[in-house]
């Protein structure tokens, strides 16, 4: 049997772009020779849709797309990923279900067991989990056809009382299907594949994996989609950030016509939890998952130019070279906009960046009108010494020019905050922190320096001198981060335990890290939550990101 994976990149709620890429993915599945040709989760209308669900008429644009696309399963199977109503009245009134068509026929409709709520995910809300498990005959072989999460509730601490694997293989199939929508992040890639393995280990049968590719707002899809002989061998993998259709056969044997990719005792047991901060862990595919999260965030949202205050600092530049090449150089326009403290190297810096990457820049004194919104605030300011009152003053300064030049133009304005300022609440309301889409809010500070080696890789894009200089914000005379902050290299591994392990103060300070630091830094992260509540979308590339997927109380008291 020929089995086809069609990893593709899907646009929510767009039914006409999204039928028709699969429709064209069925096609070239037939031209392939194959037998059954597989989309990955929610592919009709894309994932994860959240509250369009409880739209009726979105749920029947997805069976309208169910009929459209059933009528191109003739000669082949199609496997599909759409919300399916439930007939019950107890319970939610969807399913996340996976529609197996042939005969141009809806043959089978298998649903999703294990509903994630956590972290991105949040699928109870929305779903009812399956009650009812049944492997589909095809062609002699029974599939056991699971939704993504069904096979992740392995190890010594599942989530879920049902696995539904354990039930389908009562029925003795012959080999796994999963559908799957699993999010990027710079653990995963090893994450999938030691899932799998131990989902081969433990039933002996192949497994092949579909997931999706592109991003969706803050949440990116990276692909990967996997092929597993039955001794949990890696025998295919599509590509990372790539669309792609590929068909991979299986024999009577149980056995995979492909060359082994990886043996099973060189991939790891265990899902990748590091212990601790390694800024250059897979800095290649964090990079190419900001650059997917760029460019499909402005291709869906339907714009195409971008602009960014461009300091001379790293974050600005790391966040200018990235924008260039998801957007194009010419697209992409950097202000400079240098204050009565900020040093001409800086103004060079960033003036030698956008020559070395040929992209339009602008410089915009602010000297003028910082003074004269000083001299507005003289009767009420008096003779109050300066403070963060100044300073912040000059950041929403430049941030109002950037939405000026954003409103006049149609740019998307880019956030340059790196997580490491955003956690402990080191930025402006209304002035840096203004952007339609966070680029480097999941990455700290030396994760950003790897990137700008990275970018570097082949010749020298980010000058030298904004790699190795002194971070500084340029607010008051000769300022630099480590006036208000700690060493990023202590602060990002503190951080890194807090926010990514989940550890708390004491088991922190046990690790050889100073108590008073911890104990200001755990304050900062905490008092600063309602910063981050009003900040734009954060392009995800962690296991724990600000936004969406990691919720804590504005006016909690915890550790603050």
């Amino acid at each position: 049997m020929k089995i086809a994976l069609a990893q593709q990149n899907y646009h929510i709620g767009n039914f006409e772009s999204n039928i028709n890429k699969i429709i064209q993915g069925i096609e070239e599945a037939k031209q392939q020779g194959a037998d059954i040709v597989v989309f990955s989760e929610l592919s009709i209308c894309g994932y994860p849709p959240r509250d369009f669900l409880e739209f009726n008429d979105f749920i029947n644009k997805c069976y309208d797309g169910i009929e459209r696309i059933k009528q191109h399963a003739d000669t082949i199977a199609v496997i599909v990923g759409s919300p399916a109503r439930n007939p019950i009245r107890e319970g939610k009134d969807l399913f996340n279900a996976a529609f197996f068509l042939n005969g141009q026929q809806v043959k089978a409709e298998i649903h999703k067991t294990c509903l994630p709520t956590y972290d991105v995910f949040d699928e109870n809300r929305y779903f009812e989990p399956a009650y009812e498990w049944q492997t589909i005959e095809f062609k002699g072989k029974r599939i056991a056809l699971t939704v993504c999460e069904d096979i992740w509730n392995l190890g010594d601490n599942p989530i879920y009382r049902i696995c539904p694997m354990d039930i389908l293989m009562a029925q003795q199939p012959d080999v796994m299907i999963n559908i799957s929508a699993s999010p990027f992040d710079y653990t995963h890639d090893e994450d999938r594949k030691a899932i799998v393995k131990a989902n081969v280990q433990k039933y002996k049968i192949p497994m092949f994996y579909c997931n999706a590719v592109g991003s969706q707002t803050e949440i990116v899809f990276d692909g990967a989609s996997l092929v597993f002989d039955k001794d949990a061998n890696l025998c295919a993998k599509l590509p990372m950030f790539k669309e792609a259709v590929e068909t991979i056969t299986l024999n009577d044997n149980g056995t995979i016509d492909a060359p082994i990719i990886e043996t099973a005792d060189r991939i790891a047991d265990h899902e990748l939890n590091p212990p601790a901060l390694d800024e250059f862990l897979n800095i290649a595919q964090i990079h190419d998952a900001l650059v997917t999260g760029i460019r499909d965030y402005f291709k869906k949202m339907g714009f195409t130019k971008a602009i960014l205050g461009s300091s001379g600092g790293i974050d600005s530049a790391v966040t200018l070279a990235l924008a260039c090449e998801a957007l194009g150089n010419g697209n992409v326009r950097a202000v400079l906009m240098p204050s009565p403290y900020s040093t001409d190297h800086s103004v060079n810096d960033a003036v030698q960046l956008s020559n070395n990457l040929n992209n339009p820049y602008d410089i915009i004194r602010i000297n003028e009108i910082y003074e004269t919104f000083l001299a507005t605030l003289k009767p009420i300011f008096g003779d109050l010494p300066f403070s963060l009152a100044e300073e912040n003053t000059q950041s929403r300064t430049r941030g109002n020019l950037l939405m000026a030049i954003s409103n006049k133009f149609g740019y998307i304005l880019l956030n340059t905050s790196n997580k490491s300022e955003l956690a402990t609440g080191y930025g402006t309301l209304y002035g840096d922190m203004a952007g339609g889409l966070g680029v480097l809010g999941d990455c700290y500070k030396l994760q950003v320096y790897t990137l700008a080696q990275y970018i570097n890789r082949h010749k020298e894009i980010i000058p030298e001198n904004i790699i190795y200089k002194a971070p500084s914000a340029e607010l008051r005379p000769n300022q630099k981060d480590s006036d208000s902050l700690p060493d990023y290299s202590v602060l990002d591994k503190i951080l890194y335990q807090y926010i990514e392990r989940r550890m708390g103060p004491v088991e922190i300070k046990a690790m050889g890290f100073d108590a008073a630091v911890v104990d200001r830094t755990l304050k900062l992260v905490n008092t600063n939550e309602y910063k981050r509540n009003q900040f734009c979308p954060i392009i995800r590339v962690s296991p724990k990101a600000f936004g969406v997927g990691r919720r804590v109380p504005i006016v909690g008291k915890y550790l603050s």
